[in-house]
C-alpha cells in the first residue's frame, strides 16, 4: 500500500522549506509521495494577508512543475471551512481507499497538536510524521502514531516572504524556480 504523506499550509507563498522537508520525506523513502495539500483558511491563523486560493495553487503547481514525488492536493478548496485535518484525511480514505495518508507537521505544530480538532482519533487512524523546525523544540510528549524525523530544516517563513517582498527584496533565492517570477508578474504581497 503506497503512503501518501500530507503536508498541508496555506502556502501563502510556498518557499523552499517547504520543498526541501516534502523532497527529504520522498528520497528517504520516510514516505512514497508528499502531496501539498492547500488549505483555504486555517482555523488557528487569521486570514488578513492570505492570497486568493487561486493564486496560492498557482504557486504551488509554478513550484512542484518538476519535482518528482511531490504534488498538489486541492481537496480542502472544496471542502466546508474552515477546514478541519481530521475531515480532509477522512475524504483522501474514502476517496482513495489503496493508499495510506500520514500527516507531516513541524515541531511548532506538534507542540499545540492537542488543541487540533480530534488530534488523537489523527494519531491512531493516520499517523503524525514530525519534523524538525528552527527554534522550535518539541515541547509536547512524544506519542503512539508519531515518528520524529531529522530532515533538514531552515528558519524561513511565508510571513517573513511576505515581509521583505513588502519592502522591495528580491526573494527568488528563497523560493522554488519560478514563484518569485509569478509574486512579480503578478504585483503580489506588494506595498499598496
Amino acid at each position: 500500500m503506497e503512503t501518501i504523506g500530507i503536508l498541508g499550509g496555506s502556502f501563502n507563498p510556498v518557499h523552499i522549506g517547504h520543498i526541501m522537508v516534502a523532497s527529504y520525506l520522498t528520497q528517504w523513502k520516510i514516505v512514497d509521495r508528499v502531496w501539498l495539500t492547500l488549505s483555504p483558511r486555517n482555523p488557528l491563523k487569521s486570514s488578513d494577508s492570505l492570497l486568493s486560493d487561486l493564486q496560492r495553487l498557482a504557486m504551488l503547481r509554478v513550484a512542484c512543475k518538476d519535482l518528482p514525488g511531490i504534488e498538489i492536493c486541492d481537496i480542502e478548496l472544496s471542502m466546508p471551512r474552515p477546514s478541519f485535518t481530521i475531515n480532509t484525511l477522512k475524504v483522501l480514505s474514502k476517496r482513495y481507499p489503496s493508499m495510506r495518508f500520514k500527516l507531516i507537521i513541524g515541531s511548532d505544530n506538534w507542540n499545540n497538536f492537542d488543541k487540533w480538532r480530534d488530534h488523537e482519533e489523527i494519531l491512531d487512524n493516520y499517523g503524525v510524521i514530525v519534523y524538525p523546525r528552527p527554534g522550535k523544540p518539541i515541547t509536547n510528549t512524544l506519542a503512539d502514531g508519531m515518528e520524529l524525523v531529522q530532515s533538514p530544516s531552515i528558519n524561513l517563513s511565508s510571513t517573513f516572504i511576505r515581509s521583505a517582498i513588502e519592502k522591495g527584496r528580491n526573494v527568488s533565492a528563497f523560493l522554488p524556480v519560478g514563484v518569485y517570477d509569478y509574486i512579480v508578474a503578478n504585483n503580489l504581497y506588494q506595498k499598496q
